[in-house]
């Protein structure tokens, strides 16, 4: 049986193994925390598509869909 890896274990089997890994490396960076671009602290959170929240600062700002 094969283990599954990261947030992209809920496909299973499905879909591919290029489409897989894709997903997983896009899930990766937009979970993790950025830099703030008036701040400059690594403090961003992602809120929604597009939407991102410094908590350092409390500035919200948009950006790309899964980066800022």
């Amino acid at each position: 049986m094969a283990k599954k890896v990261g947030s992209t274990g809920r496909f299973g089997v499905r879909y591919g193994r290029k489409i897989r890994q894709r997903v997983l490396e896009i899930e990766q960076k937009q979970k993790q925390k950025h830099k703030c671009p008036y701040c400059h602290a690594i403090k961003v959170k992602r809120l929604s598509t597009g939407i991102y929240k410094c908590n350092k600062c409390n500035s919200k700002f948009t950006g790309k869909a899964y980066t800022p």
